[in-house]
């Protein structure tokens, strides 16, 4: 089946092809004209990070689409299993959505066994519009300047270089054990509340080392308070010219996949959610909300919720297998 520019099959356009004919259907069901009133989108990140970013541009764009606001709900904590638990228990009308980074789709079903949940069961999976590099630095003051030099200090030190976390059990959590265990070395997780306090441990020393996206480092290397010292991704970074990835610089065992993805919660009818995916291609293929994307280090995409449920059914057991190699353990 044909492709289109963002890799959805045009079975789902014509799914959607038509948002009021759409809506008629919902009010035949009995459900009422969606949306009906401005959108929740949760974010369950503190407010300035790289999931922030994303989430208010591409929400601006598609409240343009939906002909409603779309009000960016930040809510953070326990490595983003509070707002994404708000959504999956949020009434089902199309009203609330979440816009959340691979933690939540794919490290949380695999690494936290007592808060476990089913993406397939407790969330109505929509898109993922959106991937982006993560990056590891350090702080400006740190004595790096590159890879080979951090990770000779690591293992003379063991165990005594801090990076920041949004968590235990996070998804940068699980990244910086990917790097600790592809270069055979210890490093100690501090855990912060989001990414934009990680980053200010980072650049205060009260942490030597960080991971996060291209989108939320970039300002902070350009202005010197941070250091980049490779790209997690598979390609290098136009914001960061000169910084090579980590399988450049032989860890190629440490890449990660960081990508955004759009949910609603469960139960949500198939009409609301036909209407909502019609409106999302729409959305990712405006060339003015591409540009933004990408000047911030974002690569705009669109695949389906298919291909959606693949990706994460992909992540799932990988991750997990990474965190018992890690010794990654979490009560929660």
């Amino acid at each position: 089946m044909k492709q289109t520019a963002f890799g959805i099959s045009r079975r789902v356009l014509l799914f959607g092809a038509s948002g009021a004919a759409l809506a008629a259907h919902a009010a035949g069901a009995g459900l009422g004209p969606w949306p009906q009133k401005p959108i929740r989108l949760v974010v369950p990140l503190a407010a300035g990070g790289g999931t922030d970013i994303v989430a208010r541009m591409i929400g601006q764009a598609l409240s343009q689409q939906l002909g409603q606001p779309i009000v960016i709900d930040n809510r953070p904590g326990a490595s983003t299993l509070i707002g994404t638990e708000i959504v999956a228990r949020a009434r089902p009308d199309g009203h609330t959505l979440l816009l959340a980074g691979s933690t939540s789709y794919s490290v949380n079903p695999a690494l936290r066994a007592a808060r476990a949940y089913r993406p397939s069961r407790d969330l109505a999976l929509i898109a993922i519009v959106a991937r982006v590099p993560l990056v590891l630095v350090v702080g400006s003051a740190a004595p790096w300047n590159s890879l080979t030099e951090l990770i000779d200090g690591a293992k003379a030190r063991p165990g005594r270089i801090r990076y920041a976390t949004f968590g235990t059990a996070s998804g940068s959590h699980l990244t910086g054990e990917l790097f600790a265990l592809a270069a055979g070395i210890q490093l100690q997780d501090i855990a912060y509340r989001g990414s934009s306090q990680a980053l200010v441990g980072v650049m205060g020393g009260e942490v030597e080392m960080g991971i996060d996206t291209v989108a939320s480092v970039a300002p902070y290397v350009h202005s010197g308070r941070l250091r980049a010292l490779g790209v997690m991704g598979a390609a290098p970074s136009s914001l960061l010219p000169g910084v090579r990835t980590l399988a450049e610089q032989g860890l190629a065992e440490a890449s990660f996949d960081a990508w955004y993805g759009i949910a609603a919660p469960p139960r949500t009818p198939a009409p609301v959610l036909a209407t909502l995916t019609r409106a999302i291609v729409e959305t990712m293929a405006s060339p003015a909300l591409q540009a933004q994307l990408r000047a911030q280090g974002i690569e705009p995409t669109m695949v389906g919720a298919d291909a959606f449920m693949a990706q994460i059914e992909k992540e799932i057991p990988r991750y997990r297998a990474l965190a018992h190699r890690a010794g990654i353990a979490t009560n929660e």
